[in-house]
């Protein structure tokens, strides 16, 4: 697979000597690593991973993110085992997604298969050949009884047995396992104060998880379950609300519409970002985490009900939030009739019918480019993310207007931009129309983030 923009390949089609791409990617995901380093991660993925050969390829990708100081939290899931397992011991009963009555007989099955996970998995993190992504690893993986269940009980009638619910983690153990470098390991079993085992559902059990330790990241690896635009595309971004829109109209299949559901849940309780992210391409995992749009589909909380397009009633508000950076020289003045002209170009953020921030986007769809202006938060909104949510929704406009580099002009917040991935470049390197109407009083430093 290649693009023709960045001549990239994928993992199997990589030429071994590409030095020069070698060295673009690896200063490329710096910015990556200080960021999620010391963060917790928790990666979850259903037995339909191990059937499909994919452990190995996984477990040296984790291995990777553990040497890079990421904390992980391993949660496994083992459907398809334990219907093996029924299916070989004469049972009738298949389970589905989500939770279903687990009878003595099933809840046996689901130990079993628990079991033979786990092991594989402790398996696959001992490896340790020479000239293997596993070489020197030596990464401690540990499970136990940190799950606390209840039980289901019954629900429209019908008794769940031995299905189970969480009720409570050992947090502490888990946050002491993971501050060490290991990895904990969590199978979709809880016990109970009186020693009762309870089958649980995968995604509830990573997704509670992920909620109690305040997680920085829930990751669900999926057989390629990721939300998909009309044309196709993965839909790489999708707002919390925007996702529960999907889910309202029932059109997804069993498996996505599961996994959706709880990455919108853990958004909802606070976990900073959730994915679904197809196992099925390799190094899927490290893609998603690594480049700037991934491969799979991440649910966020904002996109936000605050985050709309101006109207003309909008003028007068974003023209007090210029007004003050007009006048000590951070903007160029544009005056109110420019802000009526192009006020289609400005999103704006609203809360409780306060506009409190803004951005405009003006194409030069002909160079590829767009240009990004008027960034503004007001003061006492400052320090809360929404200049980073600004900048977000320009970049994938930008993106879906067709332009492949975001430009901007700053005389005072250049720092701001170049942390977040924007580099300087010069007056020529502007569209050329922008570069006939350049003020050169300003000498205002152009900074160019490609899309």
């Amino acid at each position: 697979m290649t693009t023709p923009d960045t001549d990239t390949y994928s993992a199997q089609d990589a030429p071994e000597f590409a030095p020069a791409q070698f060295v673009r990617w690896f200063r490329e995901v710096a910015p990556y690593v200080h960021d999620f380093r010391g963060k917790t991660f928790v990666v979850a993925f259903g037995g339909e991973l191990i059937n499909d050969g994919a452990l190995e390829p996984l477990v040296a990708d984790l291995s990777l993110l553990s040497a890079l100081g990421i904390r992980l939290v391993l949660v496994h899931g083992s459907r398809p085992q334990v219907n093996e397992q029924l299916r070989l011991k004469g049972y009738p009963i298949q389970f589905g997604r989500g939770v279903e009555p687990t009878g003595a007989e099933a809840l046996e099955c689901a130990k079993e298969a628990a079991g033979e996970i786990r092991l594989d998995i402790e398996a696959a993190f001992s490896q340790g050949l020479p000239n293997t992504p596993m070489s020197h690893a030596k990464i401690r993986v540990i499970s136990g009884n940190f799950v606390t269940a209840r039980p289901v009980g019954v629900i429209d009638g019908v008794d769940y047995k031995r299905a189970g619910a969480v009720r409570k983690l050992d947090i502490d153990a888990m946050r002491n396992i993971i501050g060490q470098g290991a990895i904990a390991l969590l199978s979709p079993l809880g016990f109970s104060p009186t020693g009762e085992a309870f089958n649980l559902a995968m995604e509830d059990l990573a997704t509670s998880a992920a909620v109690a330790l305040r997680a920085e990241k829930l990751i669900f690896l999926t057989q390629g379950r990721t939300i998909t635009e009309q044309d196709g595309s993965v839909d790489t971004e999708l707002a919390r609300k925007d996702a529960d829109e999907i889910l309202a109209q029932n059109t997804l299949d069993e498996d996505t519409s599961s996994f959706l559901r709880h990455a919108s849940l853990a958004i909802k309780r606070g976990v900073a970002r959730a994915h679904l992210v197809p196992y099925t391409l390799d190094g899927s995992i490290l893609l998603e985490i690594f480049t700037h749009d991934g491969v799979g589909t991440m649910v966020v909380e904002d996109t936000l009900e605050d985050l709309r397009p101006a109207v003309a009633d909008d003028v007068g508000a974003i023209v007090q939030l210029i007004e003050p950076l007009e006048a000590d020289g951070t903007l160029v003045p544009r005056g109110r009739a420019t802000i009526e002209r192009e006020v289609e170009r400005f999103t704006v953020l609203e809360h409780d019918g306060v506009i409190y921030g803004c951005v405009a986007l003006i194409p030069y769809l002909d160079e590829g480019m767009a240009e990004m202006a008027c960034l503004i938060v007001q003061q006492e909104w400052q320090g809360t993310g929404d200049g980073e949510m600004l900048l977000r929704h320009a970049e994938s406009r930008a993106r879906a207007m067709g332009a492949r580099r975001l430009f901007v002009l700053t005389t005072r917040t250049s720092h701001w931009f170049i942390k977040r991935g924007f580099v300087q470049g010069g007056v020529s390197d502007l569209p050329k129309e922008k570069q006939a109407h350049y003020n050169r009083s300003r000498n205002s430093l152009v900074f160019i983030k490609r899309l």
